[in-house]
């Protein structure tokens, strides 16, 4: 491996495979260093070796520097770089986070690369359509990760369920059945609006609608009024508390005590489990969250991470290339086995296959959706309307009044 300037942020993960912070690129004066930056816990110390090395080996004078970043404060940071000059040739950032940058119109425009190199085609829907503004490509998929239902197999032999559901019919007679005898259903947090908002957009509704180039909030509309229906009998099926999200307590603690039946969270929760439970590792199993017809999951909302380009990014022909290395099929391939994440391409959740939990939710990422593309939704997250709104209706308000307020509040901010 070549000597490379490593950002002082990454020596502290990847001391040992990388070299110290304060070096410098060769004295050639013809290398080229591409200056990327990447999220905390996006990638493996071995894979970031493993991906370097063999891309300087491919490329004669390039030479890459990582930088790794905290989610913490980062949009600030990264709003900062790419309005200013000399900063990073290649950014990752959260899929929903794009509209945002793009809305400074200091991102580079990605879409001849999108269709000619990367086919963008069979891209992951809940990644690639947050990185598209106005019909132009500035983020490109790198990864993907969704909530899938994980079950204890121990408790669904009691009930006499021998397979998972296969609609969200059959979902809720098996949750009925599961919950009983001092045990839980599911364990279903009052204001978990990401599995909301799935429930939403399989009936047909939306978070906020953009009318012309104005968002109005949507929670009112009968489809989404028909999600939210759905929510609530789920819910009941358990003691969740109606009036706090997922980490209020932190679900997979509960989860991990044994007496509950099924959890709706990604894989990542299965570390915690067994973590706080260490007897369930055999009795885990996984399936997608139930759609409303057999052999096609519920729409799920699909967090993770595309790649941007700034326009001011000093070596941004060399940036291009580490970008499709990156998001190509090879090394889509190793990230996904390596981080148990889904690739960026339908046509690639085979790599995964024989990781059952990651498995599982490349099967619910083929209908993976992403929150509503407004440079704002962010502020909307901030203050989240959409969390009481699920409080006053579990707890029995009127559904539609909640939902007016609810949506007035997401149009307001939206706006802003």
């Amino acid at each position: 491996m070549k000597n490379r300037s490593l950002a002082c942020p990454l020596a502290a993960a990847t001391a040992l495979a990388l070299a110290g912070c304060g070096m410098l690129p060769g004295g050639d004066g013809g290398t080229k260093t591409v200056n990327v930056w990447l999220m905390r816990d996006s990638v493996s110390e071995d894979f970031l070796t493993r991906f370097t090395e063999a891309y300087e080996q491919e490329h004669a004078g390039v030479e890459l520097k990582f930088t790794i970043q905290d989610w913490t404060g980062i949009g600030k940071k990264v709003t900062e770089a790419i309005q200013g000059s000399g900063g990073p040739d290649v950014i990752e950032v959260g899929n929903t986070q794009v509209a945002q940058y793009a809305d400074t119109e200091k991102l580079f425009d990605l879409t001849l690369e999108s269709v000619r190199d990367l086919g963008s085609q069979d891209w992951l829907p809940g990644l690639a359509e947050p990185g598209s503004i106005a019909g132009a490509q500035y983020g490109i998929p790198w990864y993907a990760a969704n909530r899938i239902v994980i079950y204890n197999k121990d408790l669904f032999d009691d009930a006499g369920i021998d397979k998972p559901p296969a609609t969200q019919a059959e979902w809720l007679d098996d949750t009925e059945k599961l919950d009983k005898n001092g045990s839980q259903g599911i364990y279903l947090a009052g204001q978990d609006w990401y599995t909301l908002a799935g429930f939403i957009w399989d009936e047909g509704g939306e978070l906020a609608v953009d009318k012309g180039g104005q968002w109005t909030g949507a929670l009112d509309s009968p489809a989404a009024q028909r999600g939210m229906t759905f929510y609530k009998k789920l819910q009941a099926l358990g003691s969740g508390p109606k009036n706090a999200d997922e980490q209020t307590p932190p679900q997979a603690d509960v989860f991990a005590k044994g007496d509950v039946a099924q959890l709706i969270a990604t894989p990542s929760a299965v570390a915690a489990i067994l973590k706080a439970n260490p007897d369930l590792e055999d009795k885990l199993g996984y399936f997608p969250i139930p759609g409303k017809k057999a052999g096609r999951p519920c729409a799920v909302f699909t967090g993770g991470s595309d790649l941007i380009i700034p326009e001011n990014a000093p070596q941004r022909g060399a940036a291009l290339d580490v970008v499709k290395a990156l998001a190509g099929e090879k090394w889509q391939s190793e990230l996904a086995r390596a981080m148990g994440y889904v690739p960026n391409k339908k046509s690639l959740a085979t790599v995964v296959a024989g990781q059952e939990a990651t498995a599982v939710m490349a099967k619910g990422a083929a209908r993976g959706r992403a929150t509503p593309n407004s440079p704002q939704w962010a502020d909307v997250e901030a203050d989240n309307p959409i969390k009481p709104y699920m409080t006053a209706v579990l707890q029995g308000e009127d559904p539609v009044k909640a939902a007016k307020e609810a949506s007035t509040a997401i149009t307001d901010t939206l706006a802003e």
